[in-house]
């Protein structure tokens, strides 16, 4: 709830220092914000967050978008078809709720070194998950295969994230989609989410920041 003097600011706010996202009905400003955050995670210039659409029961405003979104934008190939696991809908907020603490069940955060990503996990999956991943995810992976990695020199070095697990992959950069499809699965290792805390933003000071 800070105010912010210029809009430019309130939308770096918006988007660099929060783990998830709930974006209800709202005009201009609202498709504005939306969008952008949208752009800015399906081109990787944000972390993957939760990004949940929600609307009362009834009112069909993300309706007609989510339409035209599905049968223009995809069915041209102006976005891919995994660009759509990149947001939630829903009408309930127990269910917005339940989504964004899915999310980060098991997913901590990530982290590029030496040109690969890393995937900080609570739990990293075993053998023949990670041999089913990487069947199942072949095409987002340039070369090489998933793997079980300990932290890396750089993040001993930052203190980060050093309690958590670790797979690595080279990863194309572009179907960020598909990303968020490999995270679900990996969330799905969760029994639970109770007493989970996301990691913290990303941030500029990272070296192996992808810009």
């Amino acid at each position: 709830n800070v105010n912010f003097k210029y809009f430019f600011t309130r939308k770096l706010g918006f988007v660099k220092e929060s783990h998830a996202f709930v974006i209800l009905p709202g005009g201009f400003g609202t498709l504005d914000e939306g969008f952008e955050l949208l752009t800015l995670v399906q081109t990787g210039k944000s972390d993957v967050h939760p990004i949940v659409l929600m609307e009362a029961e009834g009112a069909g405003y993300w309706d007609p978008i989510l339409k035209f979104i599905a049968e223009i934008q995809v069915s041209k190939r102006l976005v891919s078809e995994s660009d759509q696991a990149l947001y939630f809908y829903t009408t309930d907020a127990t269910s917005a709720a339940d989504h964004i603490e899915h999310f980060y069940s098991n997913y901590h955060s990530q982290r590029y070194h030496a040109g690969k990503l890393i995937l900080r996990l609570h739990h990293a999956p075993g053998d023949a998950l990670i041999a089913q991943l990487n069947q199942d995810f072949s095409d987002i992976i340039v070369d090489g295969a998933i793997q079980r990695i300990e932290a890396t020199a750089a993040e001993i070095e930052d203190n980060d994230a050093l309690d958590c697990e670790r797979i690595t992959f080279l990863f194309d950069r572009r179907h960020f989609g598909r990303l968020r499809q490999m995270i679900d699965r990996l969330n799905d290792l969760a029994v639970e989410a109770e007493g989970i805390k996301p990691g913290r933003v990303m941030t500029e000071e990272h070296a192996e920041r992808p810009w």
